[in-house]
């Protein structure tokens, strides 16, 4: 893809979503992500369902706009040539738990000091629970976010998507990007090694929870849909069994709505006239607006609510977001033409810059798809290509 990333290089040695999602944003910005895989396997992502046909429609997504090449690490022919690879690379990036690659003898201090390596790992690169396996779930779980999500009265949930790897993922291509260029504005010519845990990253986004613990001792707790210091706020049932999340905490706000709702009374109801009275009164406030979407269709809330400038949306489904014409006229979705699949509609790279039309990423390679044409260039020859196959080695 063309972007401003255009011209560097990205190994992508990681496996399942955190790594190569990082290699992926940097790749729709421009670069050339090369994925690193298993012959004969590659990577487990390939056999995730849904499927399409024996086809893994999530690979479909998170395996697109690369390149695929297999080598195996594990052997020191697949060593060598990676790390001949590494010579020809800006940023590589990888997944694996720590003391991996110094067991490969790929480590940082292997390769070229120019090069920017993001590691990222359940705990991190050190620390006493460095060792420890872990997915997505424990991120949310250790970094403290699982605790904060679902209803005071319920366990705890994960989130709907496995956030703590996509949230690792930004974090990480952003840390990269910063690298590249302090090797390369600043001018150090040096490269960086980038430890990032997947816990790390929930920790992170906490807000205001460990300032909260750390001065007054409050241990937050779930909270549902809601906020113990604003109403209303919530996820409101709708007539045509839908949800809608209408945001009317503030006076201006509840003003607005009690305007959409034909309710000229509750601005000045002495029970509801502050927000601090609206918040104490939560459960009867919310209920008076779950009233009133009651009565209608989602899409007659959403349009009373903008019609009177009140902030809302539809909780949407897939089918929703792909009929919706707003997502249709930013070009939210693309459609990405699938070397197995064929065309398949998917989100589009994101964010994009004003006035441009978000490009449709390659479609995802097959099994060492670009294997020989990515060694060629390194200088082996059809003998080297055939010897090295024979051996397992790609």
């Amino acid at each position: 893809m063309s972007g401003p990333l255009e011209g560097l290089r990205i190994l992508d040695l990681g496996t399942r979503i955190a790594a190569p999602f990082c290699a992926g944003l940097l790749g729709e910005q421009g670069a050339e992500v090369v994925k690193i895989e298993q012959p004969g396997a590659g990577d487990f992502m390939r056999e995730i369902p849904p499927f399409d046909e024996g086809y893994s429609l999530f690979w479909a997504v998170e395996g697109r706009g690369r390149k695929s090449v297999t080598l195996d690490l594990r052997q020191p022919d697949g060593q060598a040539l990676l790390r001949r690879l590494a010579e020809t690379a800006d940023v590589l990036v990888e997944n694996f738990r720590p003391g991996t690659l110094e067991k490969w003898n790929i480590a940082p201090d292997a390769l070229s000091d120019r090069l920017v390596t993001v590691r990222i790992s359940s705990f991190g690169q050190d620390g006493p629970n460095s060792a420890r396996p872990g997915l997505d779930r424990v991120g949310i779980g250790f970094g403290g976010l699982m605790h904060l999500t679902g209803y005071p009265d319920r366990p705890p949930v994960r989130v709907g998507v496995t956030i703590s790897d996509y949230l690792t993922g930004i974090f990480t291509a952003h840390a990269a990007t910063a690298a590249l260029y302090e090797r390369d504005a600043k001018g150090t010519g040096r490269g960086a090694v980038i430890d990032a845990a997947l816990y790390g990253a929930s920790l992170r986004i906490l807000e205001w929870t460990l300032p909260a613990y750390d001065r007054l001792g409050v241990v937050r707790s779930r909270e549902g849909n809601r906020l113990a210091n604003s109403a209303p706020l919530d996820n409101y049932p709708t007539g045509d069994g839908k949800y809608v999340c209408i945001v009317a905490g503030s006076d201006a706000n509840f003003a607005r709505l009690c305007s959409a709702m034909e309710r000229p009374d509750l601005p000045t109801d002495a029970r509801y006239d502050t927000l601090g009275k609206r918040a104490g009164l939560s459960d009867e406030i919310n209920g008076v607006v779950a009233d009133w979407t009651m009565t209608l269709s989602s899409d007659e809330v959403v349009e009373r609510c903008v019609a009177a400038d009140v902030p809302v949306a539809t909780a949407f489904t897939a089918a929703d977001l792909f009929a919706d014409p707003h997502v249709a006229a930013r070009g939210d979705l693309v459609t990405v033409d699938d070397p197995v699949a064929g065309p398949i509609r998917q989100q589009a790279p994101y964010p994009r810059r004003v006035g441009e039309v978000p490009e449709a990423p390659t479609g995802a390679p097959t099994l060492g798809q670009h294997t020989t044409e990515v060694l060629t260039e390194l200088g082996l020859d059809d003998a080297d290509l055939t010897r090295l196959a024979d051996a397992g080695i790609i």
